[in-house]
C-alpha cells in the first residue's frame, strides 16, 4: 500500500508539472492559429469524402439514366419488330413474321431487364441523395464553425494583445512613478538625497574646520598686537592713539597715567574673562 502511495504520487506529481510546464508554453495567439488549422484540414478532409460520396451518386445516377435509356430504346426495337412482324404476317410470310416477333420478345425481355436494373437502384440512389445533402449540410455547418472560430480567434488575439500592451504600460508607468518609493526614480532620488546629505555634511565640516583657523588667526592677531604694546611701553615709545589722551606735553607718560592706563587694562582683562 505504501508502495502503491507512492507511485501514486509520483505520478500526480509529473502530472501536475508536465502540465505547469504546458501552461506556461501555450501562447494563446500560436495555439488558436493550431485550432483554425485543424479545422481547415478537418473540412479539406470532409471535402475530399463529400465529394467522393458525390461521384459515387453520381455515377449511380448515370447507371440509372442509361438503364431508363436502354429501356426505353429496347421498348422501340420490340414496338419495331412487332410491326414489322405485322407486316409480315398480313402479306402471309409468316416466316418472318414469326422471326421478328421472337427479336420483339428479345428486346421487350432486354427492355424489362433494364427497368428492373432501374427500379433496383432508386432506392439507393435515394438513400445516397439524402446521405449527400446531409454531408452537404454538415459540410456548411463546419464552414460556418470555422468562421466563426476565425472570428473568435482574432478577437481573442486582440483582447489578448491589448490586455499585453495594457501591462506594459502600467509597468512602464509604475516603474516612474515619482510618488512611489519603490520605483527606479524613487530609488534615484533616495539616492540623490543621501548624497546632497554628504555633501551638505562636508560642507559643515569644511566650514567649522575654516571658522576655527580664522578664530586662531583672530586670536594670534589680537595676541600679538598685545604683545607690541606691551614692548612699546617698556621701551618708554608712544602710547598708542586710543590712549593719548593721558601723554604729557613732551609726549611721554606721566606716572598717573601710566597708572590709570594699567588700571583701565585690568579692567578690561576682567571684563573679557
Amino acid at each position: 500500500m505504501s508502495k502503491q502511495s507512492i507511485l501514486g504520487r509520483m505520478s500526480q506529481l509529473v502530472r501536475a508539472n508536465v502540465n505547469a510546464m504546458l501552461d506556461r508554453s501555450e501562447d494563446p495567439e500560436k495555439m488558436l492559429d493550431q485550432m483554425v488549422r485543424d479545422f481547415t484540414n478537418n473540412i479539406s478532409e470532409a471535402e475530399e469524402a463529400i465529394a467522393q460520396t458525390i461521384g459515387n451518386l453520381r455515377m449511380m445516377e448515370d447507371d440509372y439514366s442509361e438503364d431508363l435509356e436502354n429501356s426505353r430504346s429496347w421498348g422501340q426495337k420490340a414496338l419495331a419488330a412487332s410491326r414489322k412482324a405485322d407486316e409480315f404476317r398480313d402479306s402471309g410470310n409468316t416466316d418472318n413474321a414469326q422471326k421478328f416477333d421472337n427479336l420483339a420478345k428479345v428486346a421487350i425481355q432486354r427492355q424489362m431487364e433494364a427497368e428492373s436494373s432501374a427500379k433496383s437502384a432508386e432506392p439507393t440512389i435515394s438513400s445516397q441523395r439524402e446521405i449527400v445533402d446531409r454531408l452537404k449540410t454538415g459540410l456548411e455547418q463546419m464552414k460556418t464553425k470555422r468562421q466563426q472560430l476565425v472570428s473568435k480567434r482574432d478577437e481573442l488575439i486582440a483582447r489578448s494583445r491589448a490586455a499585453h500592451a495594457q501591462s506594459q504600460v502600467h509597468d512602464a508607468v509604475k516603474s516612474i512613478d515619482v510618488m512611489d518609493p519603490t520605483s527606479e526614480v524613487g530609488r534615484f532620488e533616495e539616492k540623490i538625497r543621501r548624497e546632497e546629505a554628504k555633501v551638505r555634511g562636508q560642507n559643515e565640516l569644511a566650514a567649522s574646520s575654516l571658522d576655527a583657523q580664522f578664530e586662531s588667526l583672530e586670536d594670534l592677531g589680537e595676541q600679538a598686537e598685545v604683545d607690541a604694546r606691551l614692548a612699546a611701553l617698556k621701551s618708554g615709545s608712544s602710547a598708542p592713539a586710543a590712549l593719548g589722551a593721558g601723554r604729557s606735553d613732551g609726549g611721554s607718560f606721566d606716572g598717573q597715567a601710566t597708572e590709570d592706563y594699567a588700571a583701565q587694562l585690568e579692567a578690561e582683562e576682567r571684563d573679557r574673562a
